[in-house]
């Protein structure tokens, strides 16, 4: 048998070779190139999409979120205003941020407090801030900073308050020259104030608010002395059905004695608080170590309270102002009790002052002990418990 091989010319080569191209090569090559494309269509969609809804929210939080009462006013033009929060418009620090000055276009001032970074890195930290500080962003008393809004966003996040051109009342006591300018019936008032705010806050806000950090560094003097409570960083909201177990805040020296041992707080650590505050307000200075021997039980009776009131002011003629100042140093040793039982409600203080009790009024001031107004603050407990006591059964 022969075998007859078969030589393909190289015409019948060529046409096999572009058959073979144009029925196999061809649509793999068109298909992977489809397929490539449609993926790379698709992953630039899937991206300017993501984009879209990011800048939709940042653009959201710049515009609305930052300024819960005016829409206009965006994240630009704080960053315009302060420079990018630049150091020379920084007007103060503290342990949870940085205070800024800020004048808008609108030439509207306001104080921004910047939260220190390592305060918002937790989403848990930043959706609690944000309900907190919508909440807050609704209270309207005319003792507290008013808290216009906030912001949240990726570089930062601040809080946006009413401007107060004096400072802290702490710096005002610091300085000869402005203390002396605080006189006795400015200082007085400052004293209402500020318990006419703290009673707001624990008996008229649902719930309850403590602020936990009251000093003379959080209370704000405007241009006429009036004071204002503000910065409300650790402030803990009493929900009637939450635990009201926290970490120890607030400043030292103005720290109730019960949280050394205990982390619940209550309003009446507020109080106590308070009660620091209305002697720095009256002494002039804080009363540091000197507060423990003012509230021992065996002060020497020869001390009276002209000789630790601020003697960088003159003593006061005003019968009423002198009334006050009695019943405010009467009041702030109520305050001071270390059982927190024993201490008077802000809602009974701010009634107190309202009412302008008299007490010791045939008295002259250089002749009240300090152990005298001690006693008196015991008047007072006494009178603040039977109150309570009433208070309950009526309800």
């Amino acid at each position: 048998m022969v075998f007859l091989e078969f030589h393909p010319s190289s015409s019948d080569t060529t046409t096999y070779d572009i058959t073979l191209f144009f029925t196999i090569f061809l649509p793999i090559s068109t298909l992977t190139h489809l397929v490539f494309f449609g993926f790379f269509f698709l992953l630039k969609k899937c991206r300017d999409r993501k984009t879209k809804l990011n800048t939709e929210k940042t653009k959201s939080v710049d515009t609305f979120s930052i300024w819960n009462f005016d829409g206009r006013i965006a994240f630009e033009d704080i960053i315009e205003a302060t420079e990018d929060f630049d150091i020379k418009y920084c007007i103060g620090t503290g342990g949870y941020g940085s205070v800024y000055k800020a004048q808008l276009s609108n030439n509207r001032v306001f104080a921004l407090k910047k939260l220190h970074r390592s305060e918002f890195e937790e989403s848990v930290f930043m959706k609690s801030f944000e309900n907190e500080a919508r909440v807050l962003s609704k209270i309207r008393h005319r003792n507290i900073v008013k808290l216009y809004g906030f912001c949240l966003h990726k570089k930062c996040m601040f809080l946006i308050y009413e401007y107060m051109s004096k400072g802290s009342l702490f710096c005002v006591l610091r300085y000869h020259n402005k203390a002396i300018k605080l006189d006795w019936s400015k200082r007085v008032n400052i004293v209402k104030s500020v318990a006419h705010a703290l009673s707001y806050l624990h008996h008229s806000c649902t719930p309850s608010i403590v602020h936990r950090d009251i000093s003379s560094n959080n209370v704000l003097l405007n241009q006429e002395s009036k004071a204002f409570l503000g910065d409300f960083g650790t402030a803990k909201f009493l929900h009637p059905d939450s635990s009201n177990i926290t970490l120890l805040a607030g400043t030292r020296g103005y720290i109730a004695p019960e949280l050394a041992y205990t982390m619940v707080v209550t309003e009446k650590c507020d109080v106590y608080s308070f009660g620091v505050v209305v002697l720095e307000i009256l002494m002039g200075r804080h009363p540091g170590e000197l507060l423990s021997f003012l509230l021992s039980s065996s002060l020497d009776h020869n001390i009276m309270l002209i000789d630790i009131l601020d003697r960088r002011l003159m003593p006061t003629m005003d019968a009423t102002v002198v009334q006050d100042i009695i019943l405010a140093s009467a009041i702030a040793f109520a305050c001071l009790q270390s059982k927190p039982k024993s201490r008077p409600t802000m809602k009974y203080v701010s009634q107190k002052f309202l009412a302008r009790k008299t007490l010791m009024s045939r008295t002259p001031l250089h002749k009240i002990s300090i152990a005298k107004l001690k006693q008196q603050d015991l008047y007072f407990v006494d009178e603040i418990n039977s109150s309570y006591i009433i208070d309950v059964h009526n309800n």
